[in-house]
């Protein structure tokens, strides 16, 4: 007997390997001789243990109806087996029939071809710096830069960075800024917290410290979300 030379990664399944089978050894899928094609499917199954491939459960759950199907071929009344048989030829004629017409759109399909736009262009990125700062900013900024210069040190550009750039505010310090405001336990009103902040990295920086003391319990809110209070730990 020939040794089976494929990769069980090949087939989808159990009715993929079946065709296979009749096709390569030329077997009637009207009628399936269920003996060669039992011996063909065993040593597929064979083969792949001998390879450490893993079978999935319904590959053998094949197996195991084609050796029913044998099996029941063999006593006095077979009339269950060749009724177990002409279902599994429909539904191998059926898959075969599938495949065809799925081999027939595949030939047909162009949506590649129609629903892909065309690459876009994208709007040149205004270069112009776009910050404002005080004109007494500036200056003390280029006084800064200026002795720098004179003393010989490289710390221009940390200087102009301070200018140039947008503050960050951490999550983290808005967190301690609201325990250190809610530590004598009295409440505060929500609204505080942003009092005389107008920079919009402070106020999500804010709102985000609020979310997480919430969530992690460290502090509450009162219906209307208008008012903080710490939460004391049980047994103080």
């Amino acid at each position: 007997m020939n040794e089976i030379q494929f990769k069980l990664d090949v087939f989808e399944g159990p009715l993929d390997l079946l065709l296979h089978l009749i096709s390569k050894h030329q077997l009637n899928i009207h009628d399936i001789e269920i003996t060669k094609l039992l011996e063909q499917y065993l040593l597929y199954i064979d083969t792949a243990r001998q390879q450490n491939l893993e079978l999935a459960g319904e590959f053998l759950e094949m197996a195991a109806r084609l050796v029913y199907i044998k099996a029941a071929s063999l006593l006095p009344k077979p009339e269950e087996a060749e009724k177990a048989k002409r279902d599994l030829q429909g539904t191998l004629i059926e898959y075969a029939l599938a495949q065809a017409a799925a081999r027939q759109l595949r030939e047909h399909f162009i949506a590649d071809d129609i629903f892909i736009r065309k690459p876009v262009r994208l709007p040149r990125q205004q270069q112009a710096y776009r910050l404002r700062h005080s004109p007494d900013r500036l200056a003390e900024t280029f006084v800064q830069i200026g002795r720098e210069r004179m003393k010989g040190q490289l710390l221009s550009d940390k200087i102009t960075d301070t200018v140039t750039q947008a503050r960050t505010v951490s999550v983290i310090s808005k967190v301690v800024f609201i325990l250190r405001k809610l530590w004598n336990g009295d409440s505060v009103a929500v609204a505080s917290l942003y009092e005389g902040v107008s920079d919009r990295s402070a106020r999500v920086a804010t709102f985000l410290a609020v979310l997480e003391l919430t969530r992690s319990g460290r502090i509450r809110l009162n219906e209307e979300n208008t008012m903080l209070t710490i939460c004391q730990k049980k047994g103080r």
